[in-house]
């Protein structure tokens, strides 16, 4: 059983900070330049990695993170290779959370009871598996569970009191509200809505609660952080690997350093927000 997660948010509220969770998918633009980009964002600031499991189908994301799936996918990543992604990132880093985030048919393909078998042994920390709602909990929120895998389940706008205890009853790790409705990266979050709703979510569960889907800048990341426990940053993110490659769709010298720079930058703005704490 993996208590990363909780060790981390536990040292972040000694801190009197929030978190700065920084998404990328997986194989993007290749496995190696994704291993390096990977492997450099402890250092450049941020707190917990989520990393997408690339699928031919991602409903719930924009336009950015499709087409780091559609490279990644094109680039022959698959979920064998993901999980292989974390165990060499493990080899360098015990300490940093990592939790998978995609949706379930790759994992079902795979086997779930392999697919977690196999995810504790690379050194996943938690899923977010964003097309599995709480009525399918036996599908693989409850195997993870059992095994000591965090379940992390996503809260919305429309997310309402009465919705909201399914929603958190097997939730673990952290609570992840998405701060907008729509797709990934598709506008920005409002900061006064956001402080609203995590005030609401707060008061049914003790679980830390992290934002995401819109944040792009230091000083969105710095609002946002004010009221919540992690500051979630995706498609920015994988736009700065897309704006590094060349014509063909191919690392440059540029690619490693884009996405640790814009991390960097973020880190700064979330960690001034302990100051309006």
């Amino acid at each position: 059983m993996t208590r990363r997660i909780e060790e981390r948010f536990k040292t972040l509220k000694e801190e009197g900070r929030p978190a700065l969770v920084t998404f990328l998918m997986a194989g993007d633009p290749d496995g190696e330049t994704a291993l390096d980009i990977i492997k450099a964002l402890p250092a450049a600031g941020a707190d917990l990695i989520e990393l997408g499991m690339p699928f031919s189908d991602p409903m719930a994301d924009g336009p950015a993170i499709q087409e780091a799936g559609r490279r990644a996918l094109h680039g022959g990543e698959t979920l064998k290779k993901t999980l292989a992604t974390v165990a060499r990132f493990r080899e360098s880093d015990p300490a940093t959370p990592l939790i998978l985030m995609g949706y379930f048919n790759p994992i079902y393909v795979y086997g779930v009871q392999a697919f977690v078998d196999a995810a504790l042994k690379a050194g996943v920390d938690g899923l977010i598996v964003v097309d599995l709602p709480p009525e399918m909990d036996d599908e693989l929120c409850l195997p993870a569970l059992e095994k000591g895998l965090s379940f992390i389940r996503l809260a919305t706008p429309t997310t309402d009191d009465h919705r909201l205890p399914a929603v958190l009853k097997n939730t673990s790790g952290f609570v992840y509200y998405v701060s907008i409705t729509g797709i990934t990266g598709s506008a920005a979050p409002d900061a006064k809505k956001v402080e609203a709703a995590v005030g609401r979510i707060k008061g049914h569960t003790d679980l830390p609660v992290c934002v995401g889907f819109g944040v792009r800048t230091a000083e969105q990341a710095a609002e946002i952080g004010k009221a919540a426990d992690g500051v979630v940053v995706g498609s920015a993110l994988v736009s700065a690997i897309a704006s590094s490659l060349d014509e063909a769709g191919c690392a440059t010298d540029k690619t490693r350093g884009a996405v640790a720079a814009l991390v960097s930058n973020l880190a700064e703005g979330v960690r001034s927000a302990r100051l309006a704490r």
